[in-house]
Formats: C-alpha cells, sequence, structure tokens
C-alpha cells in the first residue's frame, strides 16, 4: 500500500499582494514634480486542475506546503509591480477536497459536471502608490497601501477511483485473474491470499466507441468493515461505480456462506452498496465439485434475489467467460439508459456511467506513456 495514495493532507496560501509604492518624480528643470509611486501587483492564486491520465495522489504525498508567489511592490515613474504566479495543483478524477478541520467539502471533481479546474484561493490585491492619493489640497501624498495578505487553508484530500463496475470478493477469488482476461491491467496473480494489496484499474474495450472501467478491490474479508485485515481502506472504492461484481469461489469450502458474508460487510459500511445492480461470477468450476457447488449455490441466491444473474465461470479455462463479459456490458448499459432517462426528466441530459461518463471522467490511452496506473509510481 506504500506505493498507491489515496489520501493527502496538504497546506495551501495564496500569494500577498506588492505594496504600494511612494514616489515622486525628480527630473532637472521642473522642481515640483508630483507622485507617481505605483501600484503593486496582485498576489497568485490557489488553482486546482484536473489531470485525466493522473490515478493517484502519490505527488501530493510528499509535498505539505503549495504556495503561490506573492505580488511585486510597485515601483517609481507609476510602474507596477508584477503580478504573483499561480500555483497549479492537479488532481486526478475522483479527488475530492474538503477543510481538515471543519469536513466541510469544498469541492468534488468526481461529479459529472465538475469544471477542469477550480480556483481555491484568491491572491491579495496590491496596494496603491501614492499617485492615487493626490489631491488638491495634498500635492505630495507620503503614504501608499500595503499589499493585501494571502490566504492559508489545511485541506484534505480523498481519492474515490472512478469506474463503471466495482469486483468485490475474498482473497484468491479470481478478481485479479478476471480483470486480466477482460482488460490491459496486469495486476500480480499468485496462489495465495492477499496477493493484491492495492485497488487495480482495468479498461474493458467494447467496440471502437465505448469502455468500460473495471476496478478490483483488494482487503474484503470477514469482519473487514470492522477493521480486520486490510479493513475498510479501499471499500470507499466502490461507492462511485455503478454496479458490482461478486466473484465467489466455488472451490472453497465456505463457498454457501461466502456470499452472504459479503453482502453483509458491504451492508455494514454503506446501505448504498447493497443497492447497486450486480452480477454474481461463481468461479473455478473447473476443480472437481465445484460445478455442482456453483449450482447448489446459484439456486440458492435465485431463491432470495431473482432479479440478480448469476454465472458459473472459470476464468483459468475461458468457461462461461463469453457470457459474462456479455453481462457485464449489458448491466452497465442498462445502468447508463437509467440514469440518462432520469437526467432527462430533470432537465439534463448528462450521463454519469458508461462511455458518455468515461468521456467526463477519466481518459486512457494504450498509447499513452504517461498515463500513470495504480501503484505504477516510483
Amino acid at each position: 500500500m506504500i506505493n498507491f495514495a489515496d489520501e493527502a493532507l496538504i497546506e495551501v496560501r495564496s500569494g500577498n499582494g506588492g505594496n504600494g509604492c511612494v514616489a515622486f518624480r525628480r527630473e532637472k528643470y521642473i522642481p515640483h514634480g508630483g507622485p507617481n509611486g505605483g501600484d503593486g501587483g496582485k498576489g497568485g492564486d490557489v488553482i486546482f486542475t484536473l489531470k485525466r491520465n493522473m490515478r493517484t495522489l502519490s505527488k501530493l504525498r510528499h509535498r505539505h506546503c503549495f504556495k503561490a508567489k506573492n505580488g511585486a511592490d510597485g515601483q517609481g515613474w507609476n510602474r507596477y509591480g508584477a503580478d504573483g504566479e499561480d500555483c497549479v495543483i492537479p488532481v486526478p478524477p475522483g479527488t475530492t477536497i474538503t477543510d481538515a478541520e471543519t469536513g466541510e467539502i469544498i469541492y468534488d471533481f468526481s461529479s459529472a459536471n465538475s469544471e477542469e479546474s477550480f480556483t481555491f484561493l484568491k491572491g491579495g490585491n496590491g496596494g496603491w502608490g501614492n499617485v492615487h492619493f493626490k489631491t488638491s489640497t495634498n500635492q505630495a501624498p507620503r503614504h501608499a497601501n500595503p499589499g493585501i495578505k494571502g490566504e492559508t487553508r489545511m485541506l484534505r484530500l480523498e481519492l474515490s477511483i472512478m469506474a463503471d463496475v466495482g469486483l468485490v470478493g475474498f482473497p484468491n477469488a479470481g478478481k485479479s485473474s478476471l480483470l486480466t482476461a477482460f482488460t490491459n491491467a496486469r495486476p500480480k496473480i499468485a496462489p495465495y491470499p492477499f496477493t493484491t494489496i492495492i485497488p487495480n484499474l482495468g479498461v474493458l474495450r467494447v467496440d471502437d466507441e465505448s469502455d468500460i472501467i473495471i476496478a478490483d478491490i483488494p482487503g474484503i474479508i470477514e469482519g473487514a468493515s470492522e477493521g480486520l485485515g486490510l479493513g475498510d481502506t479501499f471499500l470507499k472504492h466502490i461507492t462511485r461505480t455503478a454496479c458490482l461484481i461478486f466473484m465467489i469461489d466455488c472451490s472453497d469450502d465456505n463457498y454457501l456462506t461466502a456470499y452472504d458474508t459479503l453482502c453483509s460487510e458491504l451492508a455494514n459500511y454503506s446501505d448504498e452498496l447493497m443497492e447497486k445492480p450486480r452480477i454474481v461470477l461463481l468461479n473455478k468450476i473447473d476443480v472437481e465439485g465445484a460445478f455442482e457447488r456453483a449450482v447448489e449455490l446459484e439456486q440458492k441466491i435465485k431463491e432470495k434475489e431473482p432479479e440478480t444473474r448469476v454465472i458459473p465461470v472459470s476464468v483459468m479455462m475461458g468457461r462461461g467467460m463469453k457470457d459474462a463479459k456479455q453481462n457485464i456490458v449489458q448491466l452497465v448499459n442498462d445502468m447508463e439508459q437509467r440514469k440518462y432517462g432520469a437526467e432527462e426528466e430533470n432537465g439534463s441530459s448528462e450521463s454519469q456511467f458508461g462511455s458518455s461518463f468515461m468521456a467526463d471522467r477519466a481518459y486512457i490511452d494504450d498509447d499513452d506513456e504517461n498515463v500513470q496506473y495504480p501503484g505504477s509510481e516510483s
């Protein structure tokens, strides 16, 4: 988890305005030159901007203070001070900015209507030079305004991975193998629990114009919502997914209770997670006796949740994978159409999920060498 940063505590400071200048004309043959002190420059702003090929907050983790430049002081001959340079802070899609002291949400880069950049703190205005204070009764003003000080705030940045589908399941259930089979992701795969210790993202290509992002969320075991194992460290990353894929290992002795346990852990973390549509994949049916277990578990789930799609698969052998892929694509499309219809009724036609959500939310180019995937930081 060292290489994956989904939280950062930073201090931001906008620039101070430059001071106004007190100066007078001193020219030969002009014995009574008037005031000509220039204004101070404006301090730099603190601006957050969305960087779509950025995937974690690792670049902010080791730098705790971000300061904009101060405005320069005014000078004689009505020369204004230079404005301070802005401090631009790049953040990945899915970042929420909150006040570290009050917990107030300041801006959310995960909503479909969020802008590409957000100016958080304005720099201080520069002070007036003495040229502004000349009057008929005060021909030689000897005072100028100081620049206005900038602001300082402590902020907490939290990243929730933006994905259409969230993979949930016990360790070693085959989630990483599924991600490798369907997407361009190459997570670590090994025959022992907790092989995946950071979230992994993969892009499932549907056609030339649409993609589906799948997130593999590690660390869900019985008691995870109470802090066991990796705890609820990464559960927040599935709160914004459109739907869920449950992976059940039918070769495990606890296959009958696995689904109920997972549902219980998600419900303990957030009731909203259990409202998301889902697909249940019963994995490892190639193992001896596992297919019969899968049939038994499928009947049990269907009795309680007749609308839930349950598909026996073998990721390693490729059995049932075509059916699983079609159902995942169909589920995301159904959610997109449902969301699109709801937003049309509310006067908005912008979708939150699926391919159009992808366009507003993130951009992944296979040919882009600068794309930063979770866990790839140096």
